[in-house]
């Protein structure tokens, strides 16, 4: 009975059997037909860059001025498009100029006055000269008309000075520009009463030449100063933009502080660079790039290539079978949109740049190789 039962269940179990087992034949049949993943690949570059130190700068301006009311008054006019070019001694601002025009015509009427005054002492210590040559006049009289002639030429020269400081007010009603460069935002409208505790009335920059000021450690200035005493060029310095990029024009350092700051070790270096596009602004944070020493020999892939982990950096390398694998790599600095590879990897060996999400180690892969 038991054989029979036995014998029955094989019969009914066995056509399940051979269903799952073509349905797995099925799904292996599929995955084998499935094509290679194509992916984008760029050969190992074998080429000689310059060691390169990088350093965080900030961009200061040559010079910068903030423009001021020296007087107070109503502002009339403004004469400038804000962030417009300036040249030095251009009109920028006017301040109500009636009151000090006033000013200077009561002034200069009392001085007609004084002359007057000072042309009838003259007069007088005549007479009483020539009256006591005579004997026939008192030395106090002469004293006296003498006296009011000196009071009479202190009083002119007490209102020539005060002309001379009206005519100054005067000319600090019309604000113009100390230097040559760009202006910024006007912070008071036109109407408003300025005096000389008002804020600015604006910034005044001077962009190009530019100034980039970064700090450097006390171990890099020793380095550099022994390569410089063993032959080696001058550090070329450079600026890479926010985006990446290299700011195309190369600095040169002309100033170090004398001082350290104790909280850093570090010592402020200024390199001055051209900016006639005014890529480069007041405030800008920036890289600066040195580049130390003669050019070696170094292996370059593109920043895209590099993988991270756990365990540190790799790139995906397609050997000559078309199959991917795992390669661990050392990285160095490289200029641009590139590393530097100092162990791992091998002139002229693919890398992936491009499709690294679709393949895993072993993957048979369909290339296509790119510029490197």
């Amino acid at each position: 009975m038991k054989q029979r039962q036995s014998r029955l269940a094989l019969v009914i179990g066995l056509p399940a059997l051979l269903l799952l087992s073509g349905c797995d034949d099925t799904k292996q049949q599929a995955k084998a037909e499935l094509p290679p993943a194509a992916v984008t690949v760029v050969p190992v570059a074998e080429e000689k860059i310059t060691p390169t130190v990088t350093f965080t700068g900030r961009v200061q301006a040559q010079d910068k001025v903030d423009l001021r009311a020296r007087i107070d008054g109503f502002l009339e006019k403004r004469l400038f498009n804000e962030g417009q070019d300036v040249k030095k001694g251009d009109l920028l601002f006017v301040i109500e100029q009636a009151p000090y025009k006033s000013a200077i015509a009561e002034i200069k009427a009392d001085i007609q006055k004084a002359q007057a005054t000072l042309t009838l002492a003259d007069i007088e210590v005549k007479r009483a000269a020539e009256l006591v040559a005579k004997e026939v006049g008192t030395q106090k009289r002469l004293d006296d008309v003498t006296t009011q002639q000196a009071r009479a030429r202190a009083e002119i020269a007490r209102l020539k000075a005060s002309l001379e400081k009206a005519e100054l007010n005067l000319s600090y009603a019309e604000i113009r520009a100390p230097l040559a460069g760009r202006i910024g935002r006007a912070t008071v409208s036109v109407g408003n009463y300025v005096g000389p505790s008002s804020e600015p009335l604006a910034t005044i920059v001077r962009q190009d030449p530019i100034y980039v000021s970064f700090p450097v450690t006390q171990r890099e200035m020793l380095q550099i100063k022994k390569d410089r005493k063993s032959g080696e060029p001058e550090p070329t310095i450079y600026v890479r933009l926010a985006d990446g990029s290299r700011y195309a024009q190369a600095g040169k350092a002309d100033f170090v502080d004398v001082t350290v700051s104790q909280g850093t070790d570090t010592v402020q270096v200024r390199a001055t660079f051209p900016n006639p596009n005014r890529v480069l602004v007041d405030g800008q944070l920036v890289n600066v790039v040195a580049e130390v020493g003669k050019p070696q020999p170094a292996l370059l892939v593109p920043q895209q290539a590099l993988q991270m982990d756990q365990a540190g950096p790799f790139v995906l390398v397609v050997d000559g079978d078309d199959k991917v694998e795992v390669r661990r790599i050392e990285v160095g600095p490289a200029p641009g949109a590139q590393v530097s590879v100092t162990r791992g990897l091998k002139a002229g060996e693919r890398v992936i740049t491009e499709g690294v999400q679709k393949v895993r180690p072993g993957d048979a892969v369909r290339t296509t190789e790119a510029k490197a």
